[in-house]
């Protein structure tokens, strides 16, 4: 039977069969995946979890995010496996490998999400064939000085300004000074983010519980986080 209303936290069952009564079209869990729909898995405290839980904190539901472990749902796995995710402070984490692993069973999605997604199809948005301006070329290979000191600047001791005016790598000349900006005037580069807080941990002892929270917080970071995780998983971190 179609659930005519859903609980706050929904299984994939209960998705699928709502969805398809909105829209009129099947849906399957490889289906909600494709459409971007985030999965949670409801985690209560245990010891061998504590780096997930904020102080207090009991339970919560920690996201299935990273490409891989959905790829993995999408293709049909009988089981979850969840290798990076978000803390209850809704902070990126690697977790030890291999990962976490739970039922497929307790899979859940939230009710505003799959409302959302109902709207989304029943009502498309016109889709934009307009070229990607020039600065998004440039932001895949480095982030220009002014986002650098949005991103860390609150948090390390040195003067990152200064560091980053002298035109030098701030690790040595190649560190993590990528080229030079094109768009800007003498000694304006671009810098790799991942390889800056790894060297503002490694030399200069910034918290990397804080470098953490800049990936998981700060919008100019948000198309390095995939490779801040994986540079994260390579060092046990």
């Amino acid at each position: 039977m179609t659930p005519t209303t859903l609980p706050d936290r929904v299984t994939t069952e209960q998705t699928c069969l709502w969805l398809t009564a909105q829209t009129n079209s099947p849906w399957t869990l490889a289906r909600l995946l494709e459409h971007g729909l985030t999965p949670y898995v409801w985690l209560d405290y245990a010891p061998d979890l504590a780096e997930l839980f904020a102080e207090g904190i009991t339970g919560y539901a920690a996201p299935v995010v990273f490409i891989e472990d959905t790829q993995r749902l999408a293709a049909g796995s009988d089981d979850v496996l969840i290798r990076f995710t978000r803390d209850s402070e809704r902070i990126a984490i690697a977790l030890k490998p291999p990962g976490l692993r739970r039922p497929l069973a307790d899979l859940r999605f939230f009710r505003r999400d799959v409302a959302q997604l109902a709207h989304d199809v029943l009502h498309p948005k016109p889709v934009e064939v307009a070229p990607p301006p020039p600065p998004a070329t440039e932001s895949l290979k480095g982030i220009s000085r002014d986002e650098v000191l949005t991103a860390f600047g609150a948090i390390v001791k040195l003067n990152l300004e200064q560091a980053l005016a002298g035109a030098v790598g701030i690790f040595g000349d190649d560190g993590a000074r990528v080229r030079k900006n094109s768009r800007g005037g003498k000694n304006n580069y671009l810098w790799n983010p991942v390889t800056l807080a790894f060297g503002l941990n490694d030399v200069h002892r910034v918290p990397m519980s804080h470098l953490k929270k800049a990936f998981a917080t700060q919008d100019v970071l948000w198309e390095w986080q995939a490779a801040w995780l994986e540079s994260l998983a390579l060092l046990g971190e």
